[in-house]
């Protein structure tokens, strides 16, 4: 029904010069004095043929709908693929999607091909500036003082922050590759402790954590980044107590500590892009990046990521690692 009103609403110049020529043939007739009969039977040829036409154009109108619904639905075809233009305005109107049709792969290209370059760029750089780290940590390995070992730690956040600039810019790639295979929990979680066991000797913080007997199915390498940037997290605003790791259940991987916690407020939105919250803005060298990242990470792993906090008592970071199933694009 609502075609049809839209069919009449299109053609009503057409049904409205229609309606004219019927009211001007009875006003000619009766100029003429011709006979009533006569008037009517022409009205009602009309009404015959024009059903006739105007039937066979709505077939159109109504096939040319569903083409162009249908079409509308499958967004990936090209514009090549619209129903033929059957008039010199449908064909204007063809060309110019035709064009902008163009245009748009033309700014898509470009804009890959940008995106590609910023991404070789910070790489080479990453790579590059990976050089002079590794030699200040050869000159700093046989210095002893106090210094040295401060040194040490900040060269370690250094490569932390390039570390988190090169994974970022791979996880907005749309070449990012992942590599699904089953895994065994324990040993991604013994190699980020091992990376971070300086930091919690410096900070004289206990960890709390018992070997795990658990496989999940996951990008070791991505899951392993998320477990290193919430133990960063932890450490960074913990200023003392403990941080513990264990498994709440089968497939739930909880980390917990004892620092300033997470105001409730700041809670919903922790995880959004550049959030840092009240704890984070007293901290000025936050960019609110890292759970950022662990979020997306984990949701394009198939897993979850949960924050319980509260002020001055701790916060706890709960991942899910139960896997949803994936589709092959």
């Amino acid at each position: 029904m609502k075609i049809f009103v839209s069919y009449l609403y299109d053609r009503k110049k057409s049904i409205l010069l229609w309606i004219i020529c019927g009211a001007l043939n009875f006003f000619l007739g009766f100029l003429y004095r011709i006979p009533t009969e006569r008037a009517w039977l022409w009205v009602a040829l009309c009404c015959i043929f024009g059903g006739i036409a105007g039937s066979y154009d709505f077939f159109k109108y109504h096939s040319r709908h569903t083409e162009m619904a249908l079409f509308r639905k499958q967004s990936h075809l090209a514009v090549e693929k619209l129903p033929r233009p059957g008039s010199l305005l449908e064909r204007d109107y063809y060309n110019l999607l035709k064009q902008m049709s163009f245009n748009l792969k033309e700014m898509e290209n470009i804009a890959q091909q940008n995106e590609q370059n910023v991404l070789d760029y910070y790489t080479l750089w990453v790579h590059q500036i990976k050089i002079p780290i590794a030699a200040l940590r050869l000159i700093l390995q046989d210095e002893e003082s106090e210094t040295a070992e401060e040194m040490n730690v900040q060269l370690f956040k250094i490569e932390q922050y390039v570390e988190l600039v090169l994974q970022y810019l791979r996880l907005e790639s749309p070449s990012t590759d992942y590599r699904f295979q089953e895994t065994e929990l324990n040993e991604i979680i013994c190699e980020a402790v091992k990376k971070y066991a300086p930091l919690f000797i410096r900070k004289r913080l206990s960890l709390h954590y018992e070997t795990v007997h658990c496989r999940v199915l996951t990008d070791s390498k991505w899951l392993g980044f998320v477990l290193e940037q919430v133990l960063s997290n932890a450490l960074k605003y913990t200023k003392e107590g403990s941080i513990s790791i264990y498994l709440e259940n089968s497939k739930t991987l909880v980390v917990e500590d004892t620092g300033i916690g997470i105001n409730p407020e700041d809670l919903p939105r922790v995880g959004e892009r550049s959030f840092t919250g009240y704890m984070g803005r007293q901290d000025r060298n936050a960019t609110g990046l890292g759970l950022y990242l662990c979020k997306t990470i984990l949701s394009k792993l198939g897993h979850s990521l949960s924050i319980e906090s509260e002020p001055g008592k701790g916060t706890k970071v709960i991942i899910g690692l139960d896997s949803v199933p994936f589709e092959a694009e």
